[in-house]
């Protein structure tokens, strides 16, 4: 009889603050929802005239994307996540979004039973279903410590030999967290003595407050100027406003990238091509990015002290889209209560157990929204 992987999984998370929403709807002043990371502000025009002006496709995409497509990736890698100026379009692939790489990743690496997937353990639930989509375990895992003890940092260090993919987040959904050069060199070094594949999701690296940089895996001092067993994961969607877009990338070890391509081919899983020229204006647009950060940079101004003084204390929240927070109190105890003033956050359950007394609140919401949360929240 045939076993449901639906059947297999969790509760999607968002149901479970369903019912605070609906509360937070009905104060007077209507819902301030930072609960989810989603943009709201305009896609760069730059980027909609691309799109436009490429409408008329009528032929299929490429899995590897078009030449100057590939070509904007490589120069958007060497430029902003210090990749080595002798990185080749053949480390690039486009991809449909991230969170379907994210997701699938396993699958394409050949994983499956049998193997471990670790990963940060307070984190995207995605690296989690990654694993389970495959019948892998999963292994959450305290990164910094990580880098700081090597196997006295795994709950069972024997599981250090069934590790197949180890991803890495930073800056971290939902803490913000940084993680330095030397950090990651660290976890890295700690993997290719075992074979592991690491994977850094960067995401939110143009978006950093109060670190000097944002260090990514790509970067030789991470490196030591090889990418062997090394994939950086990369979205358009924060920095771009290009969630709608799916436009991401992952960009890496050229071996690696070869098997990918070689599966997504086999399966046509293919960026649309007026969305491949979208996304080359895009990469090669720096004004747009720099523009959006000042928007979250005066956001995130008006919302820390505001949850100061409704008594939150902020942790990490370094870089990223997101005030990681804690009152003290079980994160749905907080939850239910900022939804009585019509403040929607998430829970940090969400991303692990290390979360039980945090929430994540998000930037992401207009100028007005945002200066009403603030309102709210310092009349607590």
């Amino acid at each position: 009889m045939r076993d449901s992987l639906a059947g297999r999984l969790p509760a999607f998370p968002w149901d479970a603050i369903a019912a605070a929403g609906d509360r937070a709807r009905t104060h007077e002043d209507g819902i301030v929802d930072l609960s989810v990371g989603t943009p709201v502000d305009p896609t760069p025009a730059s980027v909609q005239r691309a799109l436009a002006d490429a409408a008329d496709s009528p032929g299929y995409p490429t899995t590897i994307g078009t030449p100057a497509l590939r070509e904007a990736l490589v120069d958007f890698v060497i430029r902003h996540r210090g990749a080595s100026p002798e990185l080749g379009v053949e480390a690039v692939l486009p991809t449909v979004g991230s969170k379907e790489l994210v997701a699938h990743l396993p699958f394409q690496l050949g994983l499956g039973a049998g193997d471990v997937i670790a990963f940060p353990h307070i984190a995207y639930p995605t690296y989690d279903m990654g694993a389970r989509f495959v019948g892998a375990e999963s292994l959450p895992v305290d990164m910094a410590r990580l880098a700081a003890e090597g196997d006295a940092a795994l709950p069972d260090p024997s599981a250090a030999d069934r590790i197949g993919l180890l991803w890495l987040n930073s800056p971290s959904n939902p803490t913000g967290e940084v993680m330095d050069a030397a950090q990651l060199a660290a976890v890295l070094a700690w993997a290719r003595r075992r074979g592991i594949v690491v994977a850094s999701d960067e995401c939110y690296a143009l978006l950093p407050w109060t670190v000097d940089e944002v260090p990514s895996i790509l970067d030789p001092r991470v490196n030591g100027g090889s990418l062997e067993n090394v994939l950086c994961v990369y979205s358009l969607s924060k920095q771009s406003n290009l969630a709608g877009y799916r436009a991401a990338f992952v960009a890496g070890d050229p071996a690696l990238v070869g098997e990918l391509v070689a599966v997504r081919k086999q399966a046509g899983m293919m960026l649309p091509g007026p969305v491949q020229v979208a996304m080359t204006a895009a990469l090669g647009d720096d004004e747009a990015p720099a523009a959006q950060r000042e928007i979250y940079r005066a956001r995130r101004a008006l919302l820390e002290p505001a949850l100061r003084a409704a008594g939150g204390e902020i942790t990490g929240s370094q870089a990223g889209l997101y005030l990681w927070t804690t009152f003290g109190e079980p994160a749905m105890d907080s939850v239910e209560g900022l939804a009585d003033h019509g403040v929607l956050v998430a829970p940090g359950m969400f991303y692990g157990e290390g979360g039980a007394q945090h929430v994540r609140v998000a930037l992401t919401a207009t100028d007005e929204r945002i200066a009403a949360a603030a309102q709210r929240l310092q009349r607590l």
